[in-house]
């Protein structure tokens, strides 16, 4: 019931439609979207709207919307752009409650057009009409056959009902994925292009079909998103309700200047922040349209994600069970190997069988009665694993000789109703529509099959730490000056962030007393707000060993500073404890303009752009989501006792992530980034030892669009 007092409920449920623009001719494209209409035969009045006043395609034709008789719930609008705003008020006047824009030259042409956008926006609006689009291919209701769109995919296909549903920027991707779906059998709900998204986005119509019972899994492709915030709340809507979401993200976008000043702002691409964003909402990003489809296809067919990430593989070819395997390690699987009960009953059956997960039946199975279905009943009655595959090569391909095995699968699937069975074989059509009626996936490419099961396990699994949105963060105090690495250190002390005992000295002899009050061996540092990366100009110097050797040091670094950067402003040296041991990893604060502040983790040191081992979350964090921020690492191994070392304490740097994560928060209106490069975590504590902290001009504080909320 929710779906049909939401506000896009007209869009893909209307009581009647009217197109402004219709066409005789049905290959235009004000002539498509009536001709679908007509020939998919949608039950409801369809009115075309030409100034010509003539019958079109069949049907009477008016001259205007507001000469139709009784009421109009939606109109698409193909007129000219020069005619489109004419045509909105019309449609405004005639009490149309949403409004599909077809047209293109606006936003996407420049300034002009994104004007006539804004005043199409602002009239919807005023109105209360929603509009999808401009410059949008137009939605599909399969399920009513509410055909309305000019894409040609539909001149040589025809969508079958199914429980798929797409959402989409991109009215070519979207053509492309549901016709290529078509064509290998995949059936869809809804399917909805949201072109320039003056109004309606794809993060709203993804809250929308995570309410639609029609609708089981939530395929999406945006390009760029203008509200983070809902984007998050409709992923995370989509999770507590069951519904897999995968998400296309294309495009890149290069980030400004003042970002880029940091490690953490150059690292912080636009694909770094979606990944971290989809992965703690827990939706997937597919890497191609194939693999969205196949991902799609698992779950519709299963009515599931996988129950664990446990995997077992029967199969009649020792290479096929190979190569699975190898996927499945690659992916993030398990193989536990085949309990001793399993081995007992497949061994008492296929005295010939290699026991052992992959189980290879051998190609002696066929003359064992019913010997697959009962090899894969013991794998299934006696593992763990919530997923087991069988491979059967290209026995489906023959419906007649298959026939018998079918009735045993059949069986088996409702013997074990807990765990799912994917099928992997050629077959004839006629076999994959039994097998699928029974829950049961077939998949022609034992790779695919695997990849599909990785993703949807790695969905089932980012369900049970998702993001918690932020009801109230206070603003903490003022920054204040944070330009050079002392000030910025200070601030994040306050915070708790663990930091050395160490002195900003104005000359040799104060250097020299610090040093001794620290204890020796010291380190050196110049300290300039213009030298941010003080190792790039030399102004570090480490282990000095006595007094003669700091002195020596600041005249050494005040030198090469002035010659590097002839203008910078020299505060003096900061003279700190020689720390040794430990391992160095990065912390970070990267403020991203559609998300907000998004904390970093990764391998420390000078190299950390090269090697780009790293990864994101959103702020806050708690102790449970900063850990799983560390595991995603893969040099965090080295915290836990590499080669010998002993371990390192990570509840330390899980501490100092969580802290940074709140000093982020409160500071969020006036930060750029943080890096805190290297931290150094030891076998008891962590420590900072350098930080850069970056801000954003008092005028230019960040400012994000406030979601609207669309319910009727």
């Amino acid at each position: 019931m929710a779906s049909t007092m939401h506000s896009l409920h007209p869009l893909f449920f209307p009581q009647s439609v009217a197109i402004i623009g219709a066409s005789s001719d049905p290959e235009r494209i004000g002539g498509r979207p009536l001709r679908f209409l007509i020939e998919s035969g949608f039950a409801a009045p369809i009115y075309p709207v030409n100034k010509s006043g003539a019958q079109i395609q069949g049907l009477a034709s008016f001259s205007s919307v507001l000469d139709i008789p009784g009421p109009v719930d939606q109109a698409i609008i193909a007129v000219p752009v020069a005619g489109v705003e004419a045509a909105l008020g019309d449609c405004i006047r005639k009490g149309v409650r949403c409004v599909q824009v077809l047209t293109a030259g606006f936003a996407e042409l420049g300034s002009e057009g994104r004007a006539l956008q804004d005043r199409l926006l602002a009239m919807c609006r005023a109105a209360g009409v929603r509009m999808v689009g401009p410059n949008s291919l137009g939605l599909l209701n399969v399920d009513t056959r509410f055909f309305a769109t000019f894409s040609t995919a539909l001149n040589g296909l025809q969508p079958r009902p199914g429980v798929i549903s797409l959402a989409t920027q991109s009215g070519a991707f979207g053509s492309c994925a549901y016709g290529m779906a078509t064509l290998r059998g995949l059936g869809f709900s809804k399917i909805i292009a949201t072109g320039n998204e003056a109004d309606v986005d794809v993060a709203e119509c993804i809250a929308y079909l995570a309410d639609d019972p029609q609708t089981q899994v939530i395929c999406a492709a945006i390009e760029s998103c203008r509200d983070g915030n809902r984007l998050r709340a409709a992923l995370l809507k989509a999770a507590v309700a069951g519904k897999p979401v995968l998400v296309m993200k294309v495009g890149r976008t290069e980030l400004g200047a003042a970002a880029a000043s940091t490690h953490t702002g150059s690292l912080a691409g636009d694909d770094a922040v979606f990944d971290a964003v989809f992965a703690e909402c827990g939706a997937y990003r597919p890497s191609s349209i194939e693999e969205m489809l196949d991902i799609a296809y698992l779950c519709a067919t299963t009515g599931r994600m996988p129950p664990n990430a446990d995997i077992g593989v029967v199969t009649g070819s020792g290479g096929i069970g190979v190569l699975m395997a190898d996927h499945a390690g690659d992916s993030g699987l398990s193989m536990s190997p085949l309990p001793p009960a399993a081995v007992a009953a497949t061994l008492e059956l296929l005295p010939f069988a290699v026991a052992a997960n992959p189980l290879d039946m051998t190609a002696q199975v066929t003359s064992v009665k019913g010997g697959v279905p009962r090899t894969l009943d013991a794998m299934l009655t006696h593992g763990p694993y919530g997923t087991v595959f069988a491979y059967l090569a290209h026995v489906g391909l023959s419906p007649q000789r298959f026939a018998s095995s079918l009735d045993e699968l059949g069986a088996l699937r409702l013997r074990h109703p807990d765990k799912d069975i994917v099928m992997v074989m050629l077959s004839a059509p006629e076999v994959n529509a039994r097998l699928e009626a029974m829950r049961m996936p077939v998949f022609a490419d034992p790779s695919r099959a695997v990849l599909a099961v990785a993703a949807a396990a790695r969905m089932a699994e980012r369900r049970r730490m998702l993001y918690q949105a932020v009801t109230h963060t206070g603003q903490g105090r003022a920054l204040g000056q944070v330009d050079t690495e002392a000030t910025a250190k200070k601030a994040l002390a306050l915070a708790g962030l663990p930091m050395l005992p160490e002195c900003l000295c104005a000359n040799a002899d104060e250097a020299v007393r610090a040093a001794e009050g620290v204890g020796f061996p010291v380190v050196a540092k110049i300290s300039s707000p213009d030298i941010p990366h003080k190792t790039e100009v030399g102004g570090v110097l480490l282990n000095l060993p006595d007094a003669a050797a700091v002195r020596a040091a600041f005249d050494t670094l005040v030198s090469r500073a002035r010659a590097a950067v002839p203008q910078a402003r020299i505060e003096g040296v900061l003279v700190a404890p020689m720390l040794k041991g430990g391992v160095e990893v990065i912390l970070g604060v990267h403020m991203d303009p559609t998300f907000g502040p998004m904390v970093m983790y990764g391998s420390g040191g000078t190299a950390v752009e090269l090697f780009k081992d790293v990864a994101f979350a959103s702020a806050p964090l708690n102790p449970a989501r900063a850990q799983a921020l560390v595991d995603r690492v893969r040099s965090s191994a080295l915290l836990r006792g590499w080669r010998g070392a002993p371990p390192c304490d990570e509840a330390a740097l899980v501490d100092a992530l969580c802290r940074l994560s709140e000093f982020a928060l409160a500071h969020r209106e006036e930060l750029v980034s943080v890096d805190i490069n290297p931290l150094v975590v030891r076998a008891q504590g962590a420590v900072c030892l350098d930080a850069v902290i970056v801000t954003r001009p008092p005028a230019t504080t960040l400012q994000q669009e406030p979601a609207h909320e669309h319910i009727a």
